[in-house]
């Protein structure tokens, strides 16, 4: 029987305030983009279950960024627990490196995620050097494959259907350049607060349209009027 005593949580902070801000960013900005989903989980900084021998020796922590596609995502989860999950394991995993984590990222935990969890999209990024973004997609032959960038230094993330590339502005009052979503299109994927911001500058936009178009109206008929007083007509009789 697998072990039921699980902890999730071992007291260790993120790496920096940076640290968190990136990995919230991904998260809050996909749960945006698929607000009317409900086919799918993505959590950060929780411990991942996949074996009974590696819960009893407490020897993982979860990885920074991950989504599960196709399970309930309205369900509460204190952890992910494999055995729990059917079997599933994550479709895409971030890592948000730092100089004390990234040979392990790359190294250790980049075979863990191609020989046991078989994860199909794997990225790593260190929030404070923006050059040290690397992914790879899971071929069919079994290993992991370097994902080429495109023109802008994006990678393509198959699972999710968006690009993964690099992004610079002032987020949680810290400026920096971000890790983000672009779809198709080369569109930012915005955070929610960013998607209310756009729709609320939209409304105000639409009302000063439908303003200068009453204005002009208004202009118009004044100009109609003083020709007709010109004719010696008056424009209230007619």
């Amino acid at each position: 029987m697998p072990p039921t005593d699980l902890i999730f949580d071992d007291g260790e902070p993120l790496e920096s305030n940076r640290h968190r801000i990136a990995m919230n960013v991904l998260i809050r900005s996909l749960q945006q983009a698929w607000s009317a989903r409900h086919d799918f989980y993505t959590g950060g900084n929780m411990f991942i279950y996949y074996s009974s021998e590696q819960a009893r020796n407490r020897d993982f922590r979860g990885p920074d960024f991950f989504a599960v596609l196709d399970v309930d995502g309205t369900k509460e989860r204190q952890g992910w627990v494999v055995w729990q999950e059917g079997g599933r394991y994550p479709d895409v995993i971030v890592e948000l490196m730092s100089p004390s984590t990234a040979r392990v990222d790359k190294g250790k935990k980049k075979e863990l995620y191609q020989q046991i969890f078989r994860t199909p999209d794997y990225f790593v990024f260190d929030p404070f050097e923006a050059n040290a973004f690397q992914g790879w997609h899971l071929q069919s032959s079994g290993g992991y494959q370097l994902l080429e960038p495109n023109e802008r230094g994006w990678l393509w993330c198959e699972s999710l259907g968006f690009w993964l590339g690099t992004w610079s502005g002032t987020i949680d009052r810290e400026e920096a350049i971000w890790l983000r979503f672009y779809d198709t299109e080369g569109n930012l994927v915005l955070l929610p607060e960013e998607a209310e911001r756009q729709k609320a500058e939209a409304a105000e936009q639409r009302a000063e349209s439908a303003e200068q178009r009453a204005e002009s109206a208004e202009q118009r008929a004044e100009r109609l009027a003083e020709r007709l007083r010109a004719l010696g007509l008056d424009p209230e009789e007619l």
